[in-house]
């Protein structure tokens, strides 16, 4: 890894044991991607429900040349942290492994690159989702965000997007750029 890895702790207590932890699986991530410039991890503590416990998120973030960001997010309740942290931090890093293998795979050549087929689609990951109901995603084999608004995720399944999901998309030029006018989900991380 190029630089030093960034930890953040958002209302959770640093500790020796959780900091261990995290480094190390952010070191095994160079396994899965080569050239990562720059990893940042989230621990956070939000809403507390004092009938189901206290719900604990795992965010991590990892970019590769050229400006290629990846990130995942898991949350869960908590009411064990010794036991049931590393649980919800290896969801998290799980998930940020298998994207980095599929950039990897797409850098070195070996997936094939999807083009445009007869209907017009293109496959895509998310990239970026925002509460207000829009988001990002990039079509595979290029670099190029593309926009989509939560109206044009079919069968109302915008609450089952994640980054890093697959989906195939209608694209068409908006007045800010590229956008899609339909998103299917192929594939959930």
């Amino acid at each position: 890894m190029q630089t030093t890895p960034e930890l953040i702790f958002h209302d959770v207590d640093r500790s020796a044991w959780v900091e261990t932890y995290i480094l190390e699986r952010v070191q095994r991530l160079e396994r899965f991607a080569e050239g990562i410039t720059s990893c940042r991890v989230t621990l956070a503590q939000e809403q507390a429900s004092h009938h189901k416990g206290n719900r604990y998120s795992v965010l991590v973030e990892a970019r590769l040349p050229p400006n290629h960001d990846l990130a995942a997010k898991k949350g869960k309740v908590i009411h064990d942290m010794q036991q049931q942290l590393p649980a919800l931090i290896n969801l998290a890093f799980g998930a940020i492994e298998r994207q980095l293998k599929k950039a990897a795979e797409l850098r070195r050549g070996e997936m094939k690159k999807h083009a445009e087929r007869a209907d017009g689609q293109l496959d895509g990951i998310v990239e970026k989702l925002f509460e207000e109901g829009y988001g990002f995603l990039r079509e595979l084999g290029d670099d190029r965000q593309v926009y989509f608004h939560r109206n044009s995720v079919l069968h109302d399944d915008f609450e089952r997007l994640a980054i890093g999901t697959e989906v195939s998309f209608t694209p068409q030029e908006g007045d800010n750029g590229p956008q899609a006018s339909s998103v299917q989900i192929i594939a959930k991380l």
